[in-house]
C-alpha cells in the first residue's frame, strides 16, 4: 500500500448547495430589481431588505461547496492528510492514537449547530474526547481519528475500506518521518496581509466603497429625482431619488466578489500576480463608480 485517497460522499451535498445558491441569486436579482422600480417608501426598504438578506448566504455557500468539492482524506504510511476547501491538515501517522466509529461510543458526538447535507463543519466539545473538529459531508458513518492535540470527524464514502487502510498502514509502519501541518482559510488572508500592495489595494477599495455609500446617503435626501440614463430621444430619464442606492450597492458586491476570488487565486504563488491585478481592478471599479455619482448629480433633470 502507498497511497489511499477516501473522498467524502459529495453528490448529494452539491446538488443542495447548487439549489440553495440558485434560489437565493433568484430571490436576491428579483429583489433588487424590483427596488430598481419601486418608489421610495415601504415597499423600497422591504425590497432592498429582501435582496441584501437573500444574497448574504451566497458567499458562504459557495465556499462550502467549493470546500466539498475539493474534499479528501489522503491516507499513506507516513501520514494522514484531511483536506477540506483551504482548510488542510496533516497529521503524522505516529500521533494518532486510534480510529474509530462515532457510533461505538457510549455518549453521542454533539454536531455543529448550523449544519447542510454535504457540510457538517465546526469545533465541538465533548466530555469524555475534548475538542472535535468536524470536516465531513454526512452525520452517518462518522469515523473519529484521535490526534495528539484534538479528534477530528470524518465520514470517507467508503469507512470500512478507511479503517481497513489504516490498519495495515499502522502494520506496517512508517517509511520516514512525517512533518504535521495545519493551514487554514484565515491563513492565507494573513498572508496576503502581509503583502504591501495588497493592502492598499484592499484598504483602497474598502474606502471608496464606504466614500460612496456616505455621499449617497447624503444625496437622496437632497433631491427628488436623479437621471440613470437616457431615453431614446437623448432626454435624461429621471427616476425617483432613492433607487440611487443601487449604485453603492453593486459596487460593494463587485469589490466583494473581486476580494473573494482574489484571496483564491493568491494561494498559489504563481498566480499572486493575477491576484493582485484582480484586487486592483476592484479598487479601479469603485472608484469609476465614484466617478459616475458625480455624473449623475451634474446632469441636470
Amino acid at each position: 500500500m502507498n497511497t489511499g485517497i477516501f473522498p467524502p460522499a459529495k453528490r448529494v451535498g452539491l446538488l443542495i448547495h447548487g439549489l440553495l445558491i440558485v434560489l437565493l441569486a433568484a430571490l436576491s436579482a428579483w429583489g433588487f430589481w424590483s427596488l430598481s422600480r419601486a418608489a421610495a417608501g415601504p415597499a423600497f426598504v422591504l425590497y432592498l431588505l429582501l435582496g441584501l438578506v437573500a444574497f448574504s448566504p451566497i458567499p458562504l455557500l459557495g465556499y462550502r461547496a467549493y470546500a466539498l468539492f475539493r474534499a479528501q482524506y489522503k491516507l499513506d504510511r507516513n501520514s494522514l492528510e484531511l483536506r477540506w476547501g483551504l482548510r488542510d491538515e496533516l497529521v503524522p501517522l505516529g500521533d494518532i492514537e486510534w480510529v474509530r466509529a462515532a457510533r461505538d461510543l457510549m455518549q453521542p458526538i454533539p454536531l455543529p449547530t448550523v449544519r447542510i447535507p454535504g457540510s457538517i463543519i465546526g469545533l465541538r466539545r465533548h466530555p469524555d474526547l475534548g475538542v472535535i473538529e468536524f470536516l465531513a459531508s454526512r452525520p452517518a458513518d462518522l469515523l473519529l481519528v484521535a490526534a495528539r492535540d484534538r479528534v477530528y470527524a470524518i465520514s470517507p464514502a467508503e469507512p470500512a475500506e478507511f479503517m481497513a487502510t489504516f490498519a495495515r498502514a499502522v502494520e506496517m509502519g512508517s517509511l520516514k518521518d512525517a512533518k504535521p501541518k495545519s493551514q487554514y482559510a484565515s491563513f492565507v488572508i494573513s498572508q496576503a496581509w502581509q503583502n504591501g500592495l495588497a493592502r492598499f489595494l484592499w484598504l483602497a477599495g474598502l474606502f471608496l466603497n464606504i466614500g460612496l455609500a456616505a455621499w449617497t446617503s447624503l444625496l437622496i435626501p437632497a433631491r427628488a429625482q436623479f437621471a440613470l440614463g437616457f431615453r431614446p430621444d437623448g432626454t435624461p430619464d429621471a427616476v425617483p431619488a432613492a433607487q440611487l442606492v443601487i449604485v453603492p450597492l453593486v459596487s460593494a458586491l463587485l469589490g466583494l466578489s473581486g476580494w473573494v476570488a482574489g484571496l483564491f487565486l493568491y494561494r498559489w504563488p504563481k498566480w499572486r500576480v493575477l491576484a493582485l491585478v484582480l484586487w486592483g481592478s476592484s479598487a479601479v471599479s469603485s472608484l469609476s463608480f465614484l466617478v459616475g455619482i458625480l455624473f449623475i448629480v451634474t446632469t441636470p433633470v
